[in-house]
């Protein structure tokens, strides 16, 4: 055992230490990051704005704070990015991550000292908590790789602006720089097939033991070496132990990785966004992720099939239930107050308070009163690809409203298969029962015929990255949307079905 991977195996065990004790005081853990924003936010605009003053308890910060998104909250943000100071948090953040937006243009996101301090750690946490759950922690000593945006960044009013995992490439620590890839220049690289390309050549040779990025984006660095050196990943990597990952469900892409690879390797999951980084794998042999309770964090949650109503309740942790689809909504320590992340969860535990992402509150499909869901569409397509030993590269869904002929509306599937079903019929029933019985609104719209059953359309290869070209949207923390209640993806990828 090396120097380096004893000390990580020292430093896991004070990790675990110092967790396990914001674990055990949840709630306690919450009210007093709550009152820490509270009191350091009072005297900014947004504090005096909202009576910060007055506001001892959840239900005064409900009564004075509006659950806002991005655009609702969008005059304070562009105050903050005309360089003034105390505005949503005390000084100036010292980055703004900029990430697409959902309706005018590009969101800038505010990170201050505070908030990146506790970005870093809880990517750090992730991996120091495999090591002590494991015991394992050889693959210290070998390369690593974070497929990421370009670390280069503007300035404007005296705040760096950039991509959050380019952010973050300045916060790798000394003792990982060496182990480091890429190299600072390709990293820098924006056209992602060439960066692509350059990592392959740079890490082919390479003893590769940790590989971290988006599922759909390490599966093009995975072909891409696979076609470059003719071997299997795992093979080419003989050492390669853990995938990092986040963003979007795993499970639909498993079986295809694993054909990449050769053999199954230890994931970890995290859920990071540019708002904050909320949860992560914390087991190996339980689902779901550690809510981070004690990371300058304030959660609350609304019931999704609440949270279009003109006041939706607010609740928080004490309050929430096992199974439920939650709009998760948050207040941090780099000044977004009772802000709308746009994602929803459902918690699996509450000792500890686990979690799942369910998807989007925007991503669903409810032309007909369904609202089908991410996990909704991800399981059923995790049993049809077990049971027909199908492998896929990418698939979205969307409704077909109005078909032709006297056909009844349907939902369409679009996937790009890597390997077709050994029986595509059975492929497409195993989705449209597995939608049923997860779904009794689908149900019930199939039983009335309302609904037909769903229908495939099969992507051609390197169509789904082709499409994301074309928006403008390749590699990077960009992902396809997996479900819409309108035909926008599904007309985008017409030039590329099969």
């Amino acid at each position: 055992m090396s120097l380096k991977s004893l000390a990580a195996k020292i430093f896991a065990k004070v990790v675990a230490r110092k967790t396990a004790k914001w674990v055990e005081n949840p709630i306690e853990t919450q009210e007093k990051v709550f009152a820490s924003l509270i009191g350091q936010a009072k005297d900014t605009v947004f504090g005096k704005d909202h009576n910060f003053s007055q506001i001892q308890s959840h239900a005064d910060f409900v009564k004075h704070v509006p659950i806002r998104d991005y655009e609702e909250g969008k005059a304070y943000i562009e105050r903050v990015i005309a360089g003034e100071s105390n505005i949503v948090w005390p000084g100036k953040p010292t980055y703004f991550a900029k990430t697409s937006g959902t309706t005018s243009g590009a969101k800038f996101i505010p990170i201050t000292k505070e908030s990146i301090k506790h970005q870093v750690e809880a990517s750090r946490n992730a991996i120091l908590t495999y090591i002590h759950e494991t015991g394992r922690a050889d693959f210290v000593d070998g390369k690593m790789i974070f497929l990421q945006g370009s670390p280069v960044m503007k300035e404007q009013n005296g705040i760096k602006i950039g991509r959050l995992s380019g952010i973050s490439a300045h916060y790798v620590p000394n003792y990982l720089q060496k182990n480091r890839l890429p190299s600072w220049e390709t990293n820098c690289l924006e056209d992602w097939d060439t960066k692509v390309s350059e990592i392959v050549k740079e890490t082919a040779q390479e003893n590769m033991t940790v590989i971290a990025g988006i599922p759909s984006w390490v599966q093009t660095y995975f072909e891409k070496l696979n076609a470059t050196t003719g071997k299997k990943v795992g093979e080419l990597f003989k050492n390669f132990e853990l995938f990092i990952y986040g963003g979007v469900n795993y499970e639909p892409y498993r079986a295809k990785f694993e054909n990449l690879i050769g053999r199954r390797v230890a994931s970890i999951e995290l859920f990071p966004a540019s708002e904050g980084f909320f949860a992560y794998q914390n087991s190996q042999t339980e689902k779901g992720m550690l809510l981070l309770l004690n990371s300058g964090i304030f959660y609350e949650f609304v019931k999704s099939d609440e949270f279009f109503e003109e006041n939706p309740k607010r609740i928080t942790i004490k309050d929430v239930e096992i199974g439920v689809n939650y709009v998760m909504i948050i207040s941090t320590n780099a000044g977004l107050w009772a802000y709308n992340l746009g994602d929803t969860v459902q918690f699996i535990s509450l000792k500890p308070y686990k979690i799942i992402v369910s998807g989007r509150i925007k991503h669903f499909i409810s032309a007909f009163g369904e609202h089908v869901i991410g996990k909704e569409v991800e399981e059923a397509m995790r049993q049809a690809i077990e049971a027909t030993d199908a492998r896929i590269n990418e698939f979205t869904v969307a409704p077909q409203i109005n078909p032709s002929g006297e056909e009844l509306p349907y939902h369409e599937w679009l996937i790009e298969f890597e390997q077709l079903p050994t029986d595509l019929e059975k492929f497409n029933q195993i989705l449209d029962t597995s939608l049923q019985k997860q779904n009794t609104y689908y149900f019930d719209l199939i039983k009335g015929k309302i609904l037909q059953r769903l229908k495939i359309t099969q992507i051609k290869k390197d169509g789904f990255q082709e499409y994301m070209k074309s928006i403008g949207k390749l590699g990077g923390q960009n992902k396809v949307q997996r479900l819409s209640n309108d035909r926008k993806v599904a007309e985008g990828l017409e030039a590329f079905r099969v």
